[in-house]
C-alpha cells in the first residue's frame, strides 16, 4: 500500500477527504464538461440563423415567382384582347371612306338613293363585326370634352352648348376592349362675351 492510500485509509469516517497537492480541481473537469455544450449552442444558434435565411430566400422567390406568374398572364390576355388592334386601325381607314360616300350620295335621284341604301346597309353590317370583336365608336356630340378620347380641331363661341362640350364631330373615335384606337376629332363649345354694350345715344 502507498502512502497516499495510507493517509485516505485512516481518515475519520464521515470526514471529507482532503484533495492532496498535485490532485486536479474539480472545477478543470466542470469547465472541460461545459466546452462541448457551448459548442452546441454555438451550433444550434447558427443553424437557426442559416435556417431564417433560407427561409427568408424562399419567401422572396415565391413572390417572385408569382408576380412572374401574374405579369405573364397579363401579357397572355392583353395579347388576345388586343391581338386585333393594328388591323382594326386599318378597318376605320376602310369605314371612314364608306361613310363619306354615304354622306356624297345626297339628291332625290332614283339610282343616288339606291347606291346610298346600299351603303347604309354595308355599314350597319360592318359596324356589327367591329362590335363583335369589342371595337366601339366614339360619337361625344353634345358631351363634355374628355382630352383622354376627344382631340379638339378648334373652338367656337356658342350661346346654345356649354362651355367645354363638344359641339361637333369631325371625325369619330373608337376604341378596342376600353383602349384607345383612335381619338374623335371635335370642335368645343366657347364661351360668348356678354359684356354690356354702351348705348351711345343716351
Amino acid at each position: 500500500m502507498s502512502e497516499e492510500q495510507s493517509l485516505q485509509a485512516t481518515a475519520p469516517a464521515g470526514e471529507p477527504t482532503v484533495p492532496l497537492a498535485g490532485a486536479p480541481a474539480e472545477t478543470a473537469e466542470t469547465a472541460a464538461e461545459a466546452t462541448p455544450l457551448e459548442q452546441l449552442g454555438e451550433q444550434l444558434i447558427l443553424a437557426t440563423r442559416r435556417a431564417e435565411e433560407n427561409w427568408d430566400r424562399l419567401v422572396r422567390v415565391q413572390a417572385e415567382m408569382e408576380n412572374l406568374r401574374r405579369r405573364t398572364e397579363k401579357e397572355v390576355a392583353d395579347s388576345r384582347k388586343f391581338a386585333l388592334e393594328r388591323f382594326a386601325k386599318e378597318l376605320l381607314v376602310v369605314l371612314d371612306s364608306l361613310e363619306l360616300g354615304i354622306q356624297a350620295a345626297a339628291g332625290d335621284n332614283a339610282e343616288v338613293a339606291k347606291l346610298r341604301e346600299g351603303n347604309e346597309l354595308t355599314l350597319k353590317q360592318f359596324l356589327a363585326v367591329l362590335d363583335r370583336f369589342s371595337v366601339q365608336p366614339i360619337d361625344p356630340l353634345g358631351q363634355r370634352f374628355n382630352p383622354e378620347l376627344h382631340q379638339a380641331m378648334a373652338m367656337q363661341p356658342s350661346v346654345d352648348a356649354e362651355p367645354n362640350t363638344v359641339v361637333k364631330v369631325f371625325q369619330k373615335g373608337y376604341v378596342l376592349n376600353d383602349r384607345l384606337l383612335r381619338p374623335a376629332m371635335v370642335v368645343i363649345a366657347q364661351a360668348v362675351d356678354q359684356a354690356p354694350h354702351l348705348d351711345e345715344t343716351a
